[in-house]
Parts: C-alpha cells; structure tokens; sequence
C-alpha cells in the first residue's frame, strides 16, 4: 500500500445492492486523481453490512478495501463510521451504494473545501437516474433539490472534512434514521457550516414500483423526526421539534379529514362529502405544485409531487408513531427498509 495518506476518500457503504453496487463502484473509476495537487491519489473503502449476495467479493475485484460490519442491528450510521473510521484521506466523500458519482463533483467539493476552513461538509444535487420508471421515483426526484447555500444539514451523499467528523465522533450508530442531520446538528454546534453547491454530485436509483415502499420510506422519515427531535427538544437548538410538530398537525389532519369524510357519506348515504373532500385535496395539492415550481417545469410531475407533499403526511405520522410506541415498550427496532435486495 501507498505510504502516503490519499488526497480523498471514498465510502460507500451498502447492503445486498448487487449490481447496483457494481455501477456505483465503477462511476468511481472517474474522480480525478491528486486533486488541486494534493498527493496520493483516490482510495476507496466499501462498508458492508451483513450483504448476502456476494457485495464484499464484487467490492474486493473493484479495488475496494472491504470493511465488514456486524451487528444484530445494523444501522446506515454504523457503515459510515466503519468506514471513515477505516480510511486515511482528510477528506471523505461518503456515497450509498444505489448511487453513482459525477466525476467533477469531488474536484468542486474540494475547491470549497479549500477555500474555507470552516466547511464541514460540502454536497451537491442527488438525482433519481431513472425518473420514468414509476410514479414514485418521478415524484420523488424532486425531494433531492435544493437551492444553493448553507444548510442546516445533508443527506447521505457528501464530502466531509476528517477533523469535523473526529471532533464530533461521527454518526450515531444508535439512529436508524436521520443520522446526517443529526451529526450536522452537532457540527454546528461547534461553529461548523454546511454548504450546498450549485454542481451535479450523484445519481440515485431508488427502484420503487410499490406503495408498500413509498410508505416504509415516508415512515422512516417520521420515526427520525421523533427521535432526533427528542434528543434536542430542551436545548438552545430544538433540532426539528417544529417538523415533528407540523407533522403531527398535518398527518392527523389528512388521516382523520378523509375518515370523516368517508363516514359522513356513509352515514347521509351521500356521495357530497367525500367528493368535496378529494376536491381540496386536489386543490391543496395544486397550490402546493405552484410553490414547488422552481423544482420543475414538468407541470404533471410538479402537480404529481403537490400531493405527495400532502399524502406523505400521513405515513410520515405513522412513524412518529412507531418511535413513541417503541420508546413506551423500550423496543431497539431495526432498520426501516423500503428497497429489496437487488436481483
């Protein structure tokens, strides 16, 4: 092995992705090597939690080094932390395995980094590479923008300087969910930024063809709003206690505004109530296609992605849910997964 440390790291961290696996390895091969001269070129280490499709094997013929994770609860946080834990660069570019990279990226990320000392992290846009293969990954394409700027978190794909995560520890392997914002939180805290760059960063294959999928990951969301909300709800930063909040008024309004409805024409044998129902809930949704409009100018995704932004309320709140349930019975649950594992 090269004495000298890597200019960058790579993580990816990954679980039975298969060839999704493969693809986002092999986007790899084009980050450029010594970037803005630092020496050592690229290293990537690949954490892999328990795959029982061969992903370690496939990692190793790619020139990955392969960290294996082992738990009885495996956690996206834990991967993370194996991983960057495992690599040598001041810099870590941490990646999912369903995703590809865009070469420039790192070097952009880097140029930021350099610049300002300050800059914990630095992420660009993530989207969906194949939109048109179902209403879900049309719709939720969308989610992944964001206006440039400093942000008060990222999501799972980003670059991070070494001394930032050292100072906080990293990720905390105990969430199943919202473990970025809530090591971001921490950063802050600390006098850290977070920056958005306006640059193509990666392509995410989401694969969702089914609701059961669309509400597990809306779910997710809710389980991390209450737990990551909790932590920090007395503190001078109350992190996401408005979400939690806002969710728990929303969700409850859309679950038991369509019962009532549904009821109503139940009970006056009359179809009114429940028509006059799905007609605000087209207009909600419309209204809020007309807010989102700097995402898109596809008007069907857009009005689409309006009533996303309202239904995901509800299984959002069922989330929030299954945190206070858990947190009554003192149940540890595990992972929250949406995507099969990849044929």
């Amino acid at each position: 092995m090269n004495s000298a440390p890597p200019a960058l790291s790579v993580v990816v961290i990954g679980r039975n992705e298969g060839q999704r696996l493969a693809r986002c390895l092999d986007s790899l091969q084009g980050v450029r090597k010594d970037a803005h001269g630092l020496p050592g070129g690229v290293e990537v280490v690949y954490a892999d939690s328990a795959s029982t499709d061969g992903s370690p094997e496939l990692a190793r013929e790619r020139g990955a080094e392969v960290v294996a994770v082992r738990s009885a609860r495996p956690t996206a946080a834990l991967g993370r932390n194996a991983g960057w834990r495992k690599a040598r660069a001041p810099f870590v570019l941490f990646m999912d395995g369903d995703t590809v990279l865009y070469p420039d990226f790192a070097v952009a990320a880097l140029a930021e980094m350099m610049q300002d000392d300050s800059l914990a992290i630095v992420w660009g846009h993530r989207r969906e590479i194949r939109p048109g293969d179902s209403l879900f990954n049309r719709v939720l394409d969308l989610d992944w923008i964001y206006p440039p700027g400093y942000t008060e978190f990222c999501g799972g794909d980003a670059l991070m300087r070494r001394t930032a995560l050292e100072e906080v520890d990293g990720y905390d392997a105990a969430l199943i969910a919202g473990e970025e914002p809530e090591m971001c939180r921490r950063m802050r805290a600390r006098g850290w930024k977070i920056l958005h760059i306006d640059h193509p960063m990666t392509g995410h294959d989401l694969a969702m063809t089914r609701w059961s999928q669309y509400w597990k990951r809306a779910a997710r969301a809710g389980y991390a709003y209450s737990e990551v909300s909790a932590r920090f709800r007395q503190s001078g930063d109350p992190f996401w206690s408005a979400d939690r909040r806002a969710n728990l008024v929303r969700g409850s309004f859309w679950l038991f505004g369509s019962a009532l409805a549904v009821l109503a024409s139940a009970v006056l044998l009359r179809w009114e109530p429940v028509a006059l129902w799905i007609l605000f809930v087209l207009l909600m949704g419309a209204r809020s296609s007309w807010k989102a409009r700097w995402k898109s100018r596809d008007w069907v995704t857009l009005w689409l992605y309006g009533l996303h932004s309202h239904l995901q309320q509800v299984p959002i709140l069922s989330g929030q849910w299954q945190h206070w349930l858990d947190r009554r019975t003192g149940r540890g649950r595990g992972l929250i997964e949406y995507k099969g594992a990849a044929k």
